[in-house]
């Protein structure tokens, strides 16, 4: 039977972020200039339909740069490489193309700086996550990677270390915060940016669904269960004792979560299509939703320039057809 009178909250900004417009923007681009193959190292978003539909086009999505033929042209994701992987670019003559988020790249800058000024370094993170590798192999030897509050009680480090500490870009607001008060009442003196390092997007998508996450009886997030940034979002509506799915599409609403529910939240990950999204809010007007409203926390304009080579590479190409 399908539930009737079902109210759909469409939290705004949701979806696609300028960093991951312009790494998907960087691969079409390449496609388009140099043709098929364009080898990138790891998935240029953590989005299945992204990742298949640039597949399709000729990408190929590679971990190994061994993988990558002598001198073919490379493309690094917008979650970044460690300095060790741009070194074996160049042993390789591969032309590097570089669609690292630049919110990301800043990470990796404060930790390099602070590294060679003599500072310990406390890497707030998931360890296993391909941002925090890159990140951490900036300065492996004096970065110490931090999970959890019981991470931050077993660090020994002497009162008279200079430490500093920073973190992924994708965290949720509620663990960072956790942590780090952690990190400060235990070392007071420890240094960290003058701003967060959670990136915008980040952090509009959280505070967004915030806004409405006391309003609903269920939550659904849309995005790939790689997404660091889309699991956090699940997380706020979780914490906050708000049922909540993650789904990679409508095909995994099941109706049943539907039962004796008055009003649905639904927001995506930075790495989501909105034709995906589309797509959800259709199956659940097929299964009740008879209300939908746009619930806006702010607007989003940021841009970021595609990268140099692309850039150079696209003018000269119009220039050529124009003559």
């Amino acid at each position: 039977m399908l539930k009737k009178g079902i109210k759909l909250l469409l939290s705004r900004p949701r979806g696609f972020c300028a960093g991951v417009e312009r790494a998907i923007e960087t691969v079409e681009k390449a496609l388009a200039l140099w043709g098929a193959p364009i080898y990138v190292k790891h998935e240029i978003v953590h989005n299945r339909y992204v990742v298949d539909g640039l597949k399709a086009k000729g990408a190929v999505f590679i971990e190994d740069l061994d993988q990558v033929p002598i001198g073919a042209r490379l493309i690094y994701s917008a979650h970044g490489v460690s300095p060790a992987v741009r070194e074996q670019a160049k042993n390789r003559k591969l032309i590097e193309i570089d669609a690292t988020c630049g919110l990301v790249t800043r990470v990796h800058s404060a930790v390099k700086r602070y590294a060679g000024l003599g500072y310990q370094i406390i890497l707030i993170g998931h360890r296993n996550h391909v941002e925090v590798i890159g990140t951490h192999g900036e300065a492996p030897d004096v970065t110490t990677i931090v999970e959890s509050l019981d991470d931050v009680e077993s660090l020994t480090f002497a009162e008279d270390v200079k430490l500093f500490y920073i973190t992924q870009t994708t965290l949720s607001l509620d663990d960072v915060k956790e942590i780090t008060e952690a990190l400060i009442s235990k070392y007071p003196k420890i240094e960290t940016l003058p701003s967060s390092s959670i990136c915008y997007a980040t952090t509009n998508r959280q505070m967004a669904l915030r806004e409405i996450t006391d309003l609903t009886d269920l939550v659904l997030v849309v995005g790939d269960p790689q997404s660091s940034n889309s699991n956090r979002l699940r997380e706020v509506a979780s914490k906050r004792e708000i049922t909540s799915y993650l789904i990679n599409d409508e095909y995994e609403i099941q109706s049943g979560w539907l039962n004796d529910v008055k009003i649905i939240g639904l927001t995506a990950g930075a790495s989501t299509p909105e034709s995906i999204v589309q797509r959800c809010i259709q199956k659940l007007m097929e299964l009740g939703v008879t209300e939908v409203e746009d619930v806006v926390y702010t607007n989003e304009d940021v841009v970021f320039q595609l990268p140099k080579p692309i850039v150079t590479a696209f003018s000269g190409s119009v220039r050529t057809k124009g003559t």
